[in-house]
């Protein structure tokens, strides 16, 4: 008789066996893990532990000592040269601070990919801008320069020019780092609804808990002193069931846990 295929679909992302390291210095080891297709997956752990490296090497701009890191049935590091290019065009990355050019409108710093990697027209590309603003409230502000808007705009502008290209993967790393309480739950509440919209897959490099609680489906927790992880699951599954002392410490700091902080309240950044 032949089994029952899994209703379960494959993992959007595994992480398999990865080693991170520069020289000799061992950053993380034996990292796997899986990303599930529509989920937002937290990668958390105190400031050191590698998080923003771990995505780094995610995305391809480092290469793993050991390990894989798999897009559906592709090995970023095991492809060729255009299979890799195809898997990176699915991605869109949203660096610490926003990352924008300074010298550029908002509009401009989204229309810069889409000049690159599209044949759409000028006429076009300034529609498709306008549009990816649009979707993150910041319909008006195409000729604003970065430096005329708040950190929470800029933030939302860098958010737009990651998905300027209609990525599948999003990767945010500390998107709400040095917001204010308010702009951070906004962040957040906009991060829920392009995931629901777009039908995106989510990863995201954070260490505020109010965004851990408020948006991760899943996560992964690194630890800075063993330098691997110490589990994966909910967030708020490892606050309730974990017994790892350092993960329920890191769950549990200021007093700032799962049903602690009604309605947003103290929301902030570490």
């Amino acid at each position: 008789m032949t089994p029952l295929a899994s209703s379960e679909p494959p993992p959007r992302i595994r992480v398999v066996n990865l080693t991170m390291a520069y020289d000799d210095f061992v950053i993380q080891h034996d990292l796997s893990f899986n990303v599930a297709r529509g989920e937002i997956f937290a990668v958390m752990g105190g400031s050191g532990c590698g998080k923003s490296t771990l995505l780094r090497h995610m995305i391809g701009l480092i290469r793993p000592v050991r390990g894989e890191v798999i897009f559906d049935d592709v090995s970023l590091w095991d492809a060729d040269d255009e299979q890799r290019q195809l898997v990176l065009r699915r991605f869109g990355v949203l660096f610490q601070g926003g990352a924008l050019w300074s010298s550029m409108t908002l509009a401009e710093n989204i229309e810069l990919p889409l000049g690159e990697f599209t044949d759409l027209t000028p006429g076009q590309i300034r529609e498709v801008a306008r549009f990816k603003l649009c979707l993150v409230g910041l319909a008006g502000f195409e000729d604003f320069y970065p430096s005329e808007i708040s950190g929470g705009m800029q933030r939302r502008a860098g958010l737009a020019r990651a998905m300027a290209l209609d990525p599948d993967i999003l990767f945010l790393d500390e998107p709400s780092s040095g917001l204010d309480p308010v702009s951070s739950r906004l962040l957040d509440d906009l991060i829920l609804e392009l995931r629901d919209s777009l039908r995106c897959t989510v990863v995201v490099v954070t260490h505020g808990l109010a965004s851990i609680f408020a948006i991760a489906d899943n996560s992964v927790y690194l630890d800075a002193e063993t330098r691997t992880m110490l589990a994966t699951g909910n967030p708020k599954t490892l606050l309730r069931e974990s017994k790892e002392p350092k993960i329920r410490a890191f769950l549990t700091r200021g007093g700032q846990e799962l049903g602690a902080a009604p309605d947003g309240a103290g929301r902030g950044t570490e």
